[in-house]
């Protein structure tokens, strides 16, 4: 794998807006070593997200998705979320395991969604680093890059985290099995992570386009948009979840015929959500900035950062990650 990410930028007129999708990736690395058929791993990708989002950079935005699978690794989790039991020896760094953690869907998967163990086997020290080093932190970095260039030339940034959800809750989900899910669930770390008026304005797109639409139920939001979000200095994340039935057959992983509507209805999404934040972007730039961008501003951060395993991205070591229902 040549990068463990792809980005995707908008062309000269450009919107405050940054898209991420975490758990699109496809491409399974060699040393992946799990005991059980690609198959099932596969239940753990959110399937075709960054496509249903890929409208983003035609109306503005910077689009990120990874090219890795969650299960392999998951860049949705702070670097501290270390499942002990995995390991074949102690951990070297400091490790503040979660809730998550603790139903094995942690830093790096021990189980799948159906409780059922993915390895066979210990994991070395040397192998959790370099997934870590080759995946983890590259793809945070690329999120936190680009929020920060565009909050630096907009003053404001509006991030969305995009995921997809199944159509019903698994067996080491916080719900319980068995239990339907909404359309959409929008999480925002009960008002902590974005102004409740994006939130709001969200929710009531989707619901007008006619979406069962809940907010903090069961998924409040992790680490993506936790770690990079301060609304009081207008840098707003929201992770937004789209139910698998929607748009895709869930035990085969094709299409159905909802996709078409669907990826429609988000492409209206995300014009409206590109307006309101050119229009809330505007009110705290700088008087006369041009938003053109077309002035050779382009940096490109599809390259790796090979960080040592210390390196933190702003993840307070004290921070308890033990929220319910998350992602």
């Amino acid at each position: 794998m040549n990068t463990p990410f792809r980005i995707t930028r908008p062309g000269e007129r450009r919107v405050p807006l940054v898209l991420d999708s975490p758990h699109s990736g496809t491409s399974y690395p060699g040393d992946f070593g799990a005991a059980v058929e690609l198959s099932l791993l596969r239940a753990a990708e959110d399937s075709f997200v960054d496509e249903l989002f890929g409208h983003g950079p035609a109306i503005g935005a910077t689009l990120i998705a990874a090219e890795f699978p969650r299960s392999y690794i998951d860049p949705n989790r702070s670097l501290l979320d270390i499942d002990a039991q995995l390991l074949e020896g102690p951990w070297p760094g400091p490790a503040v395991p979660s809730r998550k953690t603790e139903l094995g869907i942690g830093l790096i998967w021990r189980l799948l969604d159906s409780g059922q163990p993915i390895y066979e086997r210990k994991l070395s020290v040397a192998e959790v680093k370099n997934r870590i080093v080759a995946y983890h932190q590259p793809y945070q970095r690329a999120v936190k890059d680009a929020l920060d260039e565009a909050h630096e030339h907009f003053g404001a940034v509006w991030h969305i985290n995009c995921h997809s959800m199944p159509a019903l809750s698994g067996r080491i989900s916080e719900e319980g099995p068995g239990k339907p899910r909404a359309d959409f669930v929008l999480g925002d770390r009960d008002g902590t992570t974005c102004e409740p008026e994006f939130t709001a304005f969200v929710r009531e797109t989707l619901a007008g386009f006619g979406y069962q639409v809940k907010v903090n139920d069961p998924y409040k939001g992790v680490e993506l948009v936790r770690a990079f979000s301060d609304p009081k200095a207008q840098r707003h994340s929201l992770q937004v979840e789209v139910n698998r039935k929607l748009y895709m057959d869930e035990r085969t992983r094709v299409k159905n015929g909802g996709f078409g509507k669907l990826k429609g209805d988000i492409d209206r999404l995300l014009e409206a959500v590109a307006s309101y934040a050119r229009e809330r972007g505007s009110h705290v730039c700088a008087p006369g900035h041009d938003h053109g961008h077309g002035h050779g501003h382009h940096h490109d951060h599809d390259h790796h950062h090979p960080h040592g395993h210390g390196h933190n991205h702003g993840h307070d070591p004290g921070h308890n990650h033990g929220h319910d229902h998350e992602h």
